[in-house]
This record gives C-alpha cells, structure tokens and sequence, in this order.
C-alpha cells in the first residue's frame, strides 16, 4: 500500500519504464546525449560544401534566391538526404520541406531553418541550421535512439524575401504557422550563424538567443522650397535636402542616447527635383531602428520626431515623420533556452546569452510554440556575402549542442509521461 491513499497499490517505477519503452534507464538524467553518440562533423561539413555547390558563384558566393532553379535545385537535393538517412520526407503547399524518422506519433521537436539565400549570400546562412538539424536526426536514428521518433526537420522556403515576387521574407514559416501541421509541433529549435561581430571578438564559441529586436522604420519627408540655386541667396533658402542631413546624422545619436544595445541606420535617400542647379524643395528619408524592447523603439521614434521637427523650424521647412512598418520584438521560450544553455555549458567551452539583430524563422515560430535559437560565431562578422565563414570546429560543436538539446528536450518530456502515469497510479 502507498502511504498516500488506503487501497491504492504501490506502483514500481521500472514498470513504467517498461510501459514507456522510449524511456531508457541508461540515459543520462542531465539529458546529454552520453558516451558514443556524437554527430560526424565530417559529414555535417561535406553537406554544406554539397549545398554551397548548388547555385555556386565563381567569386565563393551563393545565389539561391528563393524560387530560382538553384533553390529548387538545392530542396531536392535536400530531400534526398533525408531519403538516404532512411526517414521520409514531403513539401507542403508553399515549398517547406519536411522530414522524419518513421514510427514517431508526435507532437514533435521541429529543428531547422532555411536554404535560400539573397543574391552573392554566403553558404551558411539557414543552410547551416538546416543542415545540423538533418545531422542530429541521422545520428540520432543510427544509434536507435527514441529521440530521433520525436525529432521532425525542416527547411523553410523563402525566408530571405529576396524575390521581386516574395512577400518580404519569412514567407515559409508564416504559412506554416497559419496552417494545420503547427498543431502537431511541440517546439522549435534554430542553429545559425551569428552574422555579426560579437561572439567573435568575445572568444566565444556557442551563444544562446533570448529572442530577436523588434524592428520599426519611419519615412521622415521634409519639404522646403524650390528654387534656382544660382539667384538664391543662402540666408533665404529653405533647404530640404540640408535638413534631411541634420536629421539624418542625428540617427546614430538618437540610438545612442534612447538604449546603447539599439541599431539604426538610414539607408534610403532620395532629393527632389534632384537637379544640379536647383534648391531641393523636398527631401524623402527611410529610418530604421531595431531594439530589444517596445518602450526604446517607442523613445525612439518620440525623439526623431521631435528632432525632425526642430530641425525643419530651423531651416524654414515642414517635417512628416510617419510609421512604414512595425515588426514586434521575439522572446524565446526561458525552459527550452535553458535546456539549450545546460547542452551548450557541457561541451565545456565558452558560452553566452544574445539577442539576435537579424529577423529569423524562430521568430515567426514563438509566436505560437515554445522556441529557442542558437548561434555559432561569424568570421568578421560577415554574413549575405561571399566571405561569410565560420571555423569548421564551431560548427560541429553547434550540432552536438542541438543533438544533446533534442535528447534533453525527449527525455523531459518522457519523464513527465512516466510521472503522470505514477501520479494516476496506472
């Protein structure tokens, strides 16, 4: 009898291990993937020399734009990977690619990231997460571990949004998230390339992502007077264009002073009439800034207006500041982050917690399942061109950190089963 409750039968956890078959006794209960299950890192990086070679550039490059021959391309190559590991494989309607190991009955752990690329982008970007994911799933099958039944992969399409025709990128990921299959997703993990400068000048190796920026841009028009720009005296111009530098200059600082983490940049000028000898009577500029929370972004765009519209009284012009688009910070799931962080602390090498400055797939995913991201470091900080580069050992050591993720990952959620069934008392 238990000393819980009068009649109740004492229940032997080994027999619920013996009901829950994908719950071994000797896994480790810290979730590592234990002694002898390690990725191949020379077949993860043979892959991604494979894919780099499909839409290949002669300058070391890849143009693999969404849609293009070589996107295809690369999507059928993938597939038969997936095939050659012995799982099976489907697209759906948009052009996602998928795949599994047989006998799995979900919900499942989706791992993966994208394949296309913009115009001369470089040969990890989503195509490294991708391909880690399809790496841990392989290993996982090979040594016949439960895992790799609760283990789904993915390559989104068109997360670039390089296209003329695309919908501004994360095209895949949105469709799937509108779709049925989220529903049969538990949680999603992405390995990428940092593509930045940060963990590199850190010496660190493996970072965690908390989430990712929000990312709001503005259009500020300031409008003056046009007018000959031999017979106008200097005093008497109502210049847009020289106030559209003043404002434009004072974007660094706006981001400086609102939160020291924020980015900015202007990178769309255009002058009207835009003729050598005539005054500018109007000035167009688009605004960017991206930061971890919504109170900096919304200090921000507070102080350009207010320093648009200084500047206009100044040179005699009007200011509009107007909102174009709002893209809402991400924060990751904190437990699957944790399992992240414990997988990556016991490789033993250095590790840190980011937030990521680029839009991803994982972004568009937490609005709906748990999430967590990881990164490896950038050479240089280089990424979307030829040079993007990371050292071949940090790239493994990603991969062994999704594979022992995903392990710790099933063995909670295993756990948890044979805990429910002991508390029920089956």
């Amino acid at each position: 009898m238990t000393a819980g409750g009068a009649g109740r039968p004492e229940v032997r956890p080994e027999a619920h291990l013996e009901a829950h078959p994908e719950v071994r006794p000797d896994d480790r209960p810290d979730g590592r993937a234990g002694p002898g299950m390690a990725v191949r890192g020379e077949r993860l990086l043979a892959d991604i020399a494979r894919l780099a070679a499909i839409g290949a550039r002669p300058d070391g490059g890849v143009d693999r734009v969404a849609g293009s021959p070589a996107d295809l391309a690369a999507r059928d190559w993938l597939g038969a990977r997936i095939a050659g590991a012995g799982c099976f494989t489907w697209r759906d309607t948009v052009g996602n690619v998928f795949g599994r190991a047989p006998g799995g009955t979900g919900p499942w752990l989706l791992a993966g990231s994208h394949t296309d690329t913009v115009p001369g982008g470089g040969r990890l970007d989503g195509a490294y997460g991708v391909l880690a994911a399809l790496e841990a799933l392989r290993t996982l099958r090979e040594n016949d571990h439960p895992a790799a039944r609760a283990l789904e992969i993915v390559s989104f399409w068109d997360e670039e949004g390089a296209s003329p025709t695309s919908d501004g990128g994360l095209v895949g990921s949105t469709a799937f998230c509108a779709g049925d299959h989220i529903t049969d997703i538990a949680a999603f993990l992405e390995p990428h390339i940092e593509q930045g400068p940060r963990m590199e000048q850190a010496g660190i190796d493996l970072a965690v992502v908390d989430g990712i920026v929000g990312i709001d841009r503005h259009a500020v028009v300031l409008t003056g007077e046009t007018n000959h720009a031999g017979t106008t005296p200097m005093a008497r111009r109502a210049d847009a264009a020289r106030a559209a530098a003043r404002v434009l200059v004072a974007v660094r600082d706006i981001a400086a002073a609102t939160d020291p983490g924020m980015v900015a940049n202007v990178g769309c000028v255009d002058v009207l009439p835009g003729a050598p000898n005539v005054v500018p009577g109007e000035a167009r500029l688009v605004v960017e800034f991206r930061a971890a929370t919504r109170a900096a972004l919304d200090l921000a765009a507070a102080r350009l207006i207010g320093h648009a519209g200084a500047v206009a009284r100044d040179e005699r012009c009007a200011a509009a500041v107007t909102p174009l688009s709002r893209k809402p910070e991400s924060r990751f799931d904190p437990g699957l982050c944790g399992l992240l962080d414990s997988a990556c602390r016991g490789l033993g090498v250095p590790v840190t917690n980011l937030v990521s400055f680029a839009g991803h797939d994982a972004g568009v995913l937490s609005r709906h399942v748990p999430t967590a991201m990881l990164f490896v470091p950038s050479t240089g900080g280089v990424s979307h061109a030829p040079a993007e580069h990371t050292p071949d050992r940090q790239l493994v050591l990603g991969c062994q950190a999704l594979l022992d993720t995903v392990v710790a990952w099933w063995y909670g959620r295993s756990t948890r089963l044979v805990t429910s069934d002991l508390a029920r008392g089956e």
